[in-house]
């Protein structure tokens, strides 16, 4: 399978939510080779979408000559996009929103009607495509933090799509925190070949993944405790 990651944290390569993204995808591998093509979405040059729809006018061309052109070619070649970002203001960091505000150049200006509302039509057959979320957060729960950035994911991709959140990901970036980020990595790996085996993860392993690995008020008193450490320093 061709997967194209999007790695949308501006940490890059230091990405919390990176460490659970690379786990799954060697769970990816344990049940079949996977090939796997990882783009920083920091690094790359994206101008911002003005809204201007001649991409859906003139049969997808930009009017923006940028990385943008390569990565879309990218991801018509592909057979898996993964969506890798921390959580920022509920929803994805500001470089991968303006990523994905410059797939418009996918669809053109005509719409249909699925279901109980209207999409615009694509420019070309994506219906081989599916659509994985993989996002961490700094609370220490997914209650209340999750809910916009995974109800828009399944509305720019309402079909094919599979989302895994996880809250107190920047543990996984902690090597005191090693006996409790283990075992979920873990689970990580195994919900990954899952995937890679069935298309789908079992709900009771997503639900699982998408508890806190220690107890919420532990971790709320740690990163508190931090914080007033460095506001000393």
């Amino acid at each position: 399978m061709k997967i194209l990651v999007f790695n949308g944290s501006p940490k890059g390569e230091k990405s919390d939510t990176l460490h659970i993204t690379r786990t799954f995808l060697d769970g990816m591998n344990d049940a079949a080779p996977q090939e796997v093509r990882i783009v920083s979405v920091i690094d790359r040059h994206i101008e911002y979408c003005t809204g201007c729809f001649s991409c859906k006018r003139n049969g997808g061309t930009c009017v923006h000559d940028d990385d943008v052109r390569e990565i879309l070619g990218e991801i018509l070649a592909s057979d898996l996009l993964l969506f890798s970002f921390p959580l920022h203001s509920y929803g994805m960091p500001a470089p991968l929103k303006a990523l994905v505000d410059r797939l418009l150049p996918l669809s053109g200006m005509a719409m249909k009607k699925v279901g109980e509302r209207y999409e615009h039509v694509g420019q070309a057959d994506f219906s081989r495509l599916r659509y994985l979320m993989i996002c961490g957060c700094g609370f220490p729960n997914s209650r209340q933090n999750f809910e916009p950035a995974v109800q828009a994911f399944r509305l720019m991709f309402p079909n094919h799509h599979t989302v895994l959140t996880v809250p107190e990901s920047p543990m996984f970036n902690a090597p005191e925190a090693a006996p409790v980020t283990g075992p979920r990595l873990a689970l990580v790996r195994r919900a990954g070949k899952q995937y890679a085996e069935h298309g789908a993860i079992d709900e009771a392993l997503l639900a699982e993944i998408g508890t806190p690995m220690i107890p919420e008020e532990t971790y709320a008193a740690i990163v508190n405790g931090n914080c007033e450490q460095k506001g000393s320093d």
